[in-house]
């Protein structure tokens, strides 16, 4: 299972401690907010009664007094109930059978024994209300029933409010964590868009050390060891190219020898004859040698891309190279391409060459483009490049298994690198498929090729 990625890690860590942190808030001012709410309902409630008590008792001290009629005098409100017990008989201002057994037996003995006022919170008809008992004299308690339905529909409206606000908290947390996220790994997106460049060619790229402060130690060792690698590169070029402008002379004092030795083979013994033939193909594959690596040490250098024709540039490559220039097939869309055409001539022939040397000659070159990338396709009819070395083809001094049983061992193991340079120097890449109905097809797309 693929890992998240570190900007959604730092987003979703944002968003839960957020949710987490506010709703431990909600929990705790939920909880305080209720306390308080039931405190002061519970202590208005006693008062309430406590009033109501001391009116009814009032009522009730005359010789004959009438007790349904005291309680019809009291102001409940819509809330409040009252009823009273008075030698075990129950009065109350309408007939409510209910309300009478809603009281806890509990509570009832508390109030008959004389302890003063008792309270106890209980549920009538599944609502919350509290049952106050008032002792009005040794025989009649007064019982106020306070419904807290309206407390309850605060409470779970403040519930609704609270759990919102977690989410929102949540929600703005995840923006602030996806924000920070971003931003720090800016520096790193820019060290990954420079190294990027770097690898396509650009050894100039480097990063602003003003860009970010805190993160001074990285983009110094960054463009310090970008500095160390340009310097070696740049040695390694000079070397190739030194070497092989060196070896150009004494190899073309050799060719020559060669050239008037093998002219004269007809004049040798047999043993001597096919000596110098071997001499003759060994110079020969040696100036290839010393060509391809004077090509590899200039294609460090920036592409000199100007307007061409990239099809009659196609049909020229291949007359040059012995092969049916009808094989060009252009596709529709623009044909001038802005390309580097020293560059994509030798690509071009490079592929051709290896056609048809490991892969029993080209079978078609398709030109095309798709938005502004120039493709170019060269396919054969050979055995095709296996997985395993599709990967490897490119690199200097490699060549597949199928090539070396095929060629003889006679290439120099830089043409397929030397199209991979020129694609890279044109912001590009190239590919090895296998060709619909068997051969090889290498595929080369061209970066911003379009004028």
């Amino acid at each position: 299972m693929r890992r998240p990625g570190l900007r959604l890690r730092v987003t979703a860590g944002f968003a839960a401690g957020a949710l987490a942190l506010s709703a431990t808030m909600a929990l705790v001012s939920y909880q305080i907010t209720r306390q308080s709410l039931l405190a002061e309902r519970e202590r208005t409630t006693i008062r309430s009664a406590t009033y109501d008590a001391a009116v009814v008792r009032a009522g009730l001290a005359g010789t004959r007094p009438d007790v349904r009629e005291v309680l019809g005098s009291l102001d409940t409100g819509g809330n409040r109930r009252v009823v009273v017990q008075r030698s075990g008989t129950w009065y109350s201002r309408s007939a409510d059978p209910g309300l009478t057994e809603a009281i806890p037996p509990a509570l009832r003995e508390r109030a008959t024994a004389g302890n003063g006022i008792a309270v106890q919170r209980v549920r009538v008809d599944g609502r919350a209300a509290l049952v106050v008992a008032v002792p009005l004299s040794e025989s009649a308690v007064l019982y106020e029933i306070d419904s807290w339905q309206e407390l309850e529909r605060t409470l779970q409206l403040l519930t609704v409010v609270l759990i919102v606000v977690a989410l929102c908290t949540a929600l703005f947390g995840a923006g602030l964590g996806w924000y920070a996220a971003r931003y720090v790994l800016r520096p790193l997106t820019r060290v990954a868009d420079a190294a990027q460049e770097i690898a396509g060619g650009a050894r100039q790229a480097r990063l602003d050390p003003d860009a970010a402060p805190d993160l001074d130690r990285l983009t110094s060792s960054f463009n310090h060891m970008v500095d160390e690698l340009s310097a070696r590169m740049e040695r390694d070029r000079r070397f190739a190219a030194d070497v092989s402008h060196e070896l150009r002379s004494p190899l073309q004092t050799l060719a020559a020898a060669a050239s008037v030795l093998n002219r004269r083979r007809g004049q040798l013994d047999e043993r001597t004859a096919v000596a110098a033939g071997l001499v003759v193909d060994e110079v020969d594959r040696f100036q290839g040698l010393v060509n391809d690596l004077i090509e590899l040490a200039r294609s460090d250098q920036a592409a000199d891309r100007t307007p061409v024709d990239i099809t009659e540039l196609a049909r020229q490559v291949c007359r040059a190279h012995g092969v049916d220039p009808a094989l060009v097939n252009a596709a529709g869309g623009a044909t001038t391409w802005c390309i580097d055409r020293r560059r994509i001539a030798q690509l071009l022939g490079n592929l051709l060459d290896n056609a048809t040397a490991y892969g029993g000659g080209a079978t078609a070159v398709h030109l095309r483009t798709a938005a502004d990338r120039g493709i170019i396709e060269v396919d054969d009819e050979g055995p095709g490049v296996s997985p395993e070395d599709q990967p490897l083809i490119f690199d200097r001094f490699v060549r597949g298994r199928s090539a070396t049983a095929r060629a003889n061992g006679a290439g120099t193991g830089l043409g397929l690198a030397l199209v991979a340079q020129h694609a890279a120097a044109h912001h590009g890449t190239v590919v090895v498929q296998d060709r619909p109905g068997g051969g090889a097809r290498f595929r080369v797309e061209l970066g911003e090729c379009l004028p």
